[in-house]
């Protein structure tokens, strides 16, 4: 019988060393490619033997390819280069919103294609069936990857809670496994794995880089059927204890307000959902999304040309908003608070309000500078933070794409 020292890894783990730096190398290479392999090696702090070995390794599995030779400066050989391969991976991203659903695809550079925009059946919050049956159709309609082309992740964003086991969910329906399942069961030929996320989240982590921030706290809102928000701390989701940090449509902003569906009074997305502002503006009484596209459209019209009715509308959610972004502002101290969905789009007339709320907080801290600014990536945030977090899995664990195909 033969004694392990306590210094020896075993197998697994010595597998799981390999992965790490497998990801490692990749990703010094989507970074920095074209590159030579003592550049990776002085990149990476791993010695230029394994260096090679796992760059052989990844270009067995097609991720990266020798792209030429540059010249050592020297009497040497010139250096072999390395690239990344972008076409070698897909990431497929749904994003389900009320009464249409977008497909997106991208490679492994993050390179995304264009989005293709499908009417579903009901929405993020219909029966799980159809919502399943309508992302089906959503990837369908992009069709199979092309030959030798790795489907590395298939990414759901929806909105409301999302759960990962279906005993932590309020019914299997809106668990994550579950629905990854049904999906997964109406396409048989999916060679990937299925994750859902909360759109919302997606589009916090998205916005974030859009906006370069480096550290601190931002803070996302976004308001369309519903009203959603996330908060990033250092470059990081902050889900909290139970998923809810972040938060923002159900914190209370008057103690006397309107009745909201989860029972309480005055919460914040009685004020500022698309519903909510429609409505106050006399243009609700529709449950369906084509009238409230068009009641939007109209809505958009009427603030453009000052109509008082339309601007009380948008000045009370902006007073809403602002006494919720009080309360953040008290909890998280937020340095940037980034504005989604139809926020963006009414930030002219919310920002008002908003100011007024935040005056007495400016006033007695100076140094409190909080910037509100409308999200760069429009509509399309969440998909693109549900495709970066496909790439991720691919880059985070390489040998997950098959050698030789």
């Amino acid at each position: 019988m033969h004694n392990r020292g306590v210094n020896t890894p075993a197998p697994t783990d010595s597998a799981a060393v390999r992965r790490a730096n497998l990801s490692l190398v990749l990703r010094y290479v989507a970074a920095h490619g074209p590159c030579a392999r003592t550049e990776v090696a002085a990149g990476t702090g791993l010695v230029h033997a394994s260096v090679s070995a796992l760059v052989a390794d990844l270009i067995d599995r097609g991720l990266v390819a020798e792209v030429g030779a540059a010249s050592s400066g020297g009497r040497g050989r010139p250096r072999r280069l390395v690239s990344l391969v972008p076409a070698r991976v897909r990431t497929t991203a749904v994003h389900v919103a009320w009464g249409y659903s977008t497909v997106m695809t991208s490679d492994l550079a993050g390179v995304p294609g264009l989005p293709r925009q499908l009417p579903n059946s009901g929405g993020p919050f219909g029966p799980v069936e159809n919502l399943a049956d309508d992302i089906a159709s959503a990837v369908d309609a992009v069709g199979p990857p092309e030959p030798g082309v790795h489907h590395g992740r298939l990414v759901i964003a929806l909105s409301g809670p999302v759960t990962e086991r279906d005993q932590d969910a309020p019914s299997p329906a809106r668990s994550a496994s579950h629905l990854a399942r049904l999906v997964a069961d109406r396409l048989p030929g999916l060679p990937c794995p299925v994750d859902v996320v909360n759109d919302a989240k997606a589009a916090a982590l998205a916005e974030y880089h859009a906006l370069a921030v480096r550290g601190g706290t931002v803070a996302y809102v976004k308001s369309d059927a519903g009203v959603a928000g996330a908060l990033i701390v250092n470059g990081r989701v902050f889900h909290g204890s139970h998923g809810l940090a972040g938060e923002l449509g159900h914190i209370p902003v008057s103690l006397d307000g309107p009745v909201c569906r989860c029972g309480a009074t005055g919460c914040l997305t009685t004020y500022v959902s698309t519903r909510a502002v429609l409505e106050e503006a006399g243009l609700g009484g529709s449950t369906s999304p084509h009238h409230a596209s068009a009641a939007l459209t109209e809505l958009d019209h009427r603030l453009r040309a000052g109509e008082p009715v339309a601007l009380a509308a948008l000045n009370r959610a902006g007073h809403a908003l602002g006494a919720a972004l009080q309360s953040l502002t008290g909890v998280t101290d937020p340095d940037h608070v980034v504005l989604g969905g139809r926020l963006a789009d009414w930030l002219p007339w919310l920002r008002p309000g908003i100011d007024a709320r935040l005056a007495a907080r400016r006033g007695a801290f100076p140094a409190f500078s909080l910037a509100v600014t409308p999200g760069t990536l429009g509509a399309d945030a969440a998909l693109h933070g549900a495709l970066a977090a496909g790439r991720e899995h691919v880059l985070a664990d390489p040998a997950a794409v098959p050698k030789g195909s």
